[in-house]
């Protein structure tokens, strides 16, 4: 898949293998087959609609979980910078540092503005194939409202 054509639903979500905030590499296709996975995109750390919407992951994790998916986090911020946010705010998900937002030219994930990094997020099936896609800058909290709605119908 080409770095110039986004990412839709229906297609094999490309994989990629980042560093985590406890220093581990972690891959997408560590969770194929064994669980869904929720990927957001944020553009940063510790600001008011990112600490919102990684509160809000935070505050459904729980469920996510009893439904068998896993929530991950993704931005250019520095593993130190993840580290914080997580112990800061209580986050019990991996949040992967996206230095160079290579994973996120690679999903085709939108600027806004031509400078902001977007919110994106993808719902991914056991079998890696992204099931719904929701872009919203400014309603941080229908992330994880439409992520949810996805994976109790799938």
């Amino acid at each position: 898949m080409a770095n110039n054509q986004p990412v839709k639903v229906g297609d094999k979500a490309p994989d990629f293998t980042l560093t985590a905030q406890n220093g581990n590499s972690v891959s997408l296709s560590d969770f194929l087959g064994k669980q869904s996975v929720v990927v957001y995109f944020y553009p940063k750390d510790d600001t008011p609609g990112c600490t919102a919407e990684s509160c809000a992951f935070r505050d459904s994790y729980e469920v996510f979980k009893d439904i068998g998916a896993e929530v991950i986090g993704i931005s250019g911020d520095s593993t130190d910078s993840h580290r914080q946010f997580a112990a800061k705010h209580r986050l019990p998900f991996i949040l992967l540092s996206d230095t160079g937002n290579k994973v996120r030219q690679l999903y085709g994930v939108p600027t806004t503005l031509f400078i902001l990094p977007g919110r994106v997020t993808y719902i991914i099936d056991k079998e890696g194939i992204v099931r719904n896609i929701f872009d919203s800058m400014l309603d941080f909290k229908a992330h994880v409202q439409e992520a949810l709605k996805t994976l109790k119908v799938a």
